[in-house]
């Protein structure tokens, strides 16, 4: 019976990760659309890769719940990479907040029922969880251990406190990470490992939406103030990923890992605070 990998989000990305950590394993490719699971599949299954697909809207627990009893059904599940998600030009702070936020919650909660022995995850956030200013001590707490059915009824997350979609994504991101520190926790107590990586701007076509949307000048100044200077691959991220989920990273769990070519550095630090995106 196969090892099973749960690839949620599987565009360049999740891709470039499954291609690292997949050989000899099975891989479920999950997508809220099924030609997007339908099409990775058929590139990874064209090389050599082991995959089918599912569809799942992370937002629904009913839905996630579906998907987690397909894998668990089909072997050991033992890895998860999600990697889905709606970026600030492409959905409203309410859609962020469920799909980003809550939908990454309930993920992390549901595989964390059967993810099995020496297994491990890693969550996709971004370099905007690490530009929102510091929160309290109580605000994290609360982002990192309310219930997940009472995550959106948190004060800081109304409508009054999260208005417009920027602000929405990078508190999305900033409990992501925070919510893998708490499940790392509950993931250790089955043998389990998980953390999140904090990517700066990848070339995808989720980011080419923001480079070309309302807010494209202050990124493309973000990747040209940068201290690398430039973007960054799907196979730099998936690099990474292989590495804190493999046998190399078993010391790892519970961590974030800002992979941004110095953006943020540089936003605290130095020139781009004046021209990058701010909430």
């Amino acid at each position: 019976m196969k090892q099973i990998v749960i690839v949620i989000g599987p565009g360049l990305i999740g891709q470039a990760i499954a291609r690292r950590i997949g050989t000899g394993k099975h891989l479920i490719l999950a997508d809220v659309r099924a030609q997007n699971a339908e099409a990775a599949a058929e590139v990874l299954g064209n090389a050599g890769f082991d995959a089918s697909t599912a569809v799942v809207d992370v937002s629904s627990r009913a839905s996630v719940q579906a998907l987690v009893a397909q894998a668990a059904a089909r072997g050991p599940v033992t890895g998860l990479i999600h990697a889905a998600g709606v970026s600030p030009s492409q959905a409203s702070p309410e859609t962020i907040l469920k799909v980003d936020l809550y939908g990454t919650a309930v993920v992390l909660e549901e595989v964390g029922h059967i993810i099995a022995p020496g297994g491990s995850g890693v969550v996709i956030a971004s370099q905007s969880g690490h530009r929102l200013p510091a929160l309290t001590m109580e605000e994290n707490k609360a982002l990192a251990m309310t219930s997940t059915d009472n995550l959106l009824a948190l004060p800081m997350l109304q409508p009054d406190k999260v208005t417009d979609s920027l602000r929405a994504y990078q508190i999305s991101k900033r409990c992501n990470s925070l919510r893998v520190a708490a499940e790392a926790v509950r993931w250790g107590k089955r043998g389990a490992r998980v953390n999140t990586i904090s990517p700066g701007i990848v070339i995808t076509p989720l980011a080419k939406d923001e480079l070309t949307g309302p807010r494209g000048t202050g990124y493309r100044a973000m990747i040209e103030g940068s201290p690398v200077g430039r973007a960054a691959t799907p196979d730099e991220i998936a690099s990474l990923a292989a590495l804190i989920m493999g046998p190399d990273g078993g010391f790892i769990t519970g961590s974030d890992f800002l992979s941004d070519g110095g953006a943020t550095a540089a936003y605290w630090f130095g020139d781009l605070g004046a021209v990058a995106p701010k909430s």
